[in-house]
C-alpha cells in the first residue's frame, strides 16, 4: 500500500484514520470496527464490502 495513499484515505463511516494490514490485504478502522478489503491494489472503501473486526483483532496493536 502506497504510504501517500494511506495518508489521505479515511474510513467512509467514521472519517477516522486507517491501518494497513498487508497479511490480510485489508485496511482497518478501529473507530467503526470495520475492515475494508484491498483487491488488486485498490482499496474497496464501501461499507457494504467491509467486514466487522473481531474482538481479538481489535485487541491487536
Amino acid at each position: 500500500m502506497d504510504k501517500r495513499l494511506l495518508d489521505i484515505l479515511v474510513c467512509p463511516v467514521s472519517k477516522a484514520p486507517l491501518e494497513w494490514h498487508p497479511e490480510l490485504q485489508e485496511l482497518w478502522c478501529r473507530a467503526s470496527r470495520l475492515a475494508y478489503p484491498v483487491r488488486d491494489d485498490i482499496p474497496v472503501m464501501l461499507e457494504e464490502e467491509a467486514r466487522p473486526l473481531t474482538e481479538d483483532e481489535l485487541g491487536r496493536t
